[in-house]
């Protein structure tokens, strides 16, 4: 009895056991950022989720698919240019799950089949393109490389967002024209910006000559207007001294009577009689007579 009690323990738990693992199994938390698709018997019956997912053990399988936005990388790709160039291009894409049962049902791993897609549809892009192109329109190409990819990712429920290329390694060959390029570059752009600063300082060295010289006609006129306003202020005030003095003299003469211009006269014929030279005096009477006598004359 007491053996056939603990045979029956033994299953009891052996039960209870299975049931928990049957349990555990049948319940699934799926997060927000996820979707379980779920297949019953082999069949789809569609995503699950988020939240709490029951399945049927044995009966039902879920597969997890993540709605994220990812990004992969593909690797250097060695790619030949429309003018015969080989070029190596690394370049990263991004992508989003949309509808996780195509993403399940369509592909078997849909991030590797779209990695093995880009890097022909680089090639295909990168061979229809020259050279130069490749090296100065890179968001040309990203547009392109994204286009092509989406439409093939596009019945797989997956949307590729972007694409962006990180590297492009040209031929050696052209990266040394690129360097030589570049340094003409710099050397024109220098000898450009001397230039240009020689002809600003020689028009600033003018324009300073220019001011200066307007600076010294404008003094110089100045300087004349001024020369000749003092002139005529010294002529005005000599010409009024004048005035003045043939004023006081006038005024002088007018006051003196005979008596006293005949007493002039004496003196001054003492001064010319004190001379040693010889000398001739003919009175004012004499004069006089003299103005008479040819005056009668020249009537006659």
């Amino acid at each position: 009895m007491e053996f056939l009690g603990g045979s029956i323990a033994c299953i009891v738990g052996a039960i209870i056991l299975i049931g928990f693992v049957f349990l555990a199994n049948a319940i699934r938390i799926v997060p927000e950022y996820q979707r379980l698709v779920v297949f019953r018997l082999g069949r789809s019956v569609g995503a699950k989720g988020p939240g709490i997912v029951i399945l049927v053990p044995v009966i039902d399988r879920g597969v997890k698919v993540d709605l994220r936005e990812q990004v992969r990388e593909v690797p250097q790709q060695t790619s030949i240019t429309k003018d015969n160039a080989p070029i190596s291009i690394d370049f990263l894409w991004y992508f989003k799950v949309m509808e996780p049962t195509q993403s399940v049902l369509q592909v078997t791993n849909f991030e590797t089949a779209a990695a093995g897609i880009a890097a022909t549809t680089l090639r295909a892009v990168i061979g229809g393109i020259p050279l130069d192109d490749v090296l100065s329109q890179r968001e040309h190409i990203n547009n392109m490389l994204r286009t092509r990819l989406d439409e093939v990712t596009e019945r797989w429920g997956v949307k590729v967002t972007n694409v962006e290329i990180r590297e492009i390694v040209p031929p050696r060959d052209v990266q040394d024209a690129m360097n030589r390029q570049m340094s003409a570059e710099r050397i024109r752009r220098a000898v450009v910006t001397e230039s240009t600063g020689t002809r600003e300082a020689a028009v600033n060295v003018a324009e300073g000559e220019k001011q200066a010289a307007i600076l010294r006609a404008e003094g110089q006129k100045q300087a004349a207007i001024l020369e000749a306003e003092g002139q005529q202020q010294a002529q005005e005030l000599k010409a009024q001294g004048f005035a003045k003095a043939l004023d006081a003299i006038f005024s002088s003469a007018k006051a003196v009577d005979q008596k006293t211009m005949t007493l002039q006269y004496f003196e001054t014929l003492k001064s010319l009689g004190m001379s040693p030279s010889t000398k001739y005096i003919f009175p004012m009477e004499f004069t006089s007579m003299l103005d008479n006598f040819l005056g009668k004359d020249a009537k006659k």
